[in-house]
């Protein structure tokens, strides 16, 4: 492994700490506090007036040291894009949200339009522009793929989408999401080095971008990152699963975002069918466990320690 691909860790680590004392003081000045759901866990309501939009430090950090590999890397440019495509749509949703006080800010027509042209840009770059197959890789079977043909491009928007707003359903700790996404980020590090996809520098970048954010996002955060990080993150990992056609391998090395999907989609479906009752005491999951007497700081703990756990085994899968 090349020296100069580990500095991108380095680089966006940096630029994501020297820019947090600067970025919050002026998301704080300017009143982008986060309001807490009033039927939340009741020892999240301390936690309104806390700067959010933070996902603008990290973004910053990840798209600067990426802009020095994109010439030699130019396989990093879809995944960044993505990336950058729904950060933008967070973006868009948090201002609406804490600047302009429209407690719903997208209407979720327009989120979904959002996510969709963004989606719809990245395949017609993937297809048109890259050598990269829509084929899929199949875990433990390396020598294997699937082809759905005609329905490689449908699937993409569902596992982009999908994937996007498990992300977006994670973010519900301090420092969950950047803890998770980090561990999600070496192992595709590690993975495109093995195979040398040329995904390094953008793999790299991220993780350190958010090793530098965890540094104000760790309990107790000063700082959330908002649905401008959640979402980004979120197109990131789609992003580089499809370049390394392994978009199977996020449910598996991505295992917390499925979990938190799923245990939002069971709550909302068993309350419809039995008319009120619940599966859990409160989803996504992350809350149930709080409001069963886990701290902020175990749940995080143990849900990285999972992923991490998940890559092993998805380095196992390769």
């Amino acid at each position: 492994m090349n020296l100069h691909l580990v500095i991108s860790v380095m680089i966006s680590f940096l630029i994501s700490v020297l820019a947090g004392p600067a970025m919050i003081p002026f998301l704080r000045k300017l009143k982008i506090g986060q309001t807490q759901r009033e039927d939340g866990p009741s020892t999240h309501l301390k936690k309104s007036g806390t700067p959010t939009m933070g996902g603008i430090i990290f973004l910053s950090a990840i798209l600067i040291t990426s802009l020095f590999y994109i010439k030699d890397y130019p396989n990093i440019i879809p995944v960044v894009f993505l990336t950058i495509g729904f950060g933008v749509i967070g973006f868009v949703d948090d201002y609406i949200k804490v600047v302009k006080k429209q407690s719903m800010g997208l209407r979720p027509s327009q989120k979904m339009l959002g996510q969709f042209v963004v989606t719809g840009i990245f395949a017609f770059y993937l297809v048109r522009f890259t050598e990269v197959s829509l084929a899929m890789k199949i875990p433990f079977f390396s020598d294997k793929v699937i082809d759905l043909g005609i329905f490689n491009i449908p699937f993409l928007f569902l596992v982009v989408i999908a994937t996007v707003n498990g992300t977006n359903f994670t973010d519900g700790l301090d420092g969950l999401a950047g803890s998770v996404t980090t561990a999600v980020a070496a192992f595709f590090f590690v993975a495109s080095a093995s195979m040398q996809a040329g995904l390094e520098p953008v793999a790299g970048a991220v993780a350190g971008a958010l090793m530098g954010f965890l540094m104000y996002n760790v309990f107790p955060a000063k700082v959330f990152m908002g649905d401008t990080g959640s979402l980004a993150l979120g197109g990131f990992v789609a992003g580089i699963a499809y370049m390394m056609q392994m978009p199977i391998f996020i449910l598996l090395i991505g295992i917390i975002y499925t979990v938190e999907v799923l245990s939002v989609f069971l709550q909302v479906s068993y309350f419809k069918a039995t008319k009120g009752k619940r599966i859990f005491k409160m989803a996504p999951i992350h809350h149930h466990f709080e409001l069963c007497g886990w701290s902020e700081t175990r749940i995080v703990a143990v849900f990285t320690t999972v992923t991490i756990l998940a890559g092993l085994v998805g380095l196992l899968a390769l």
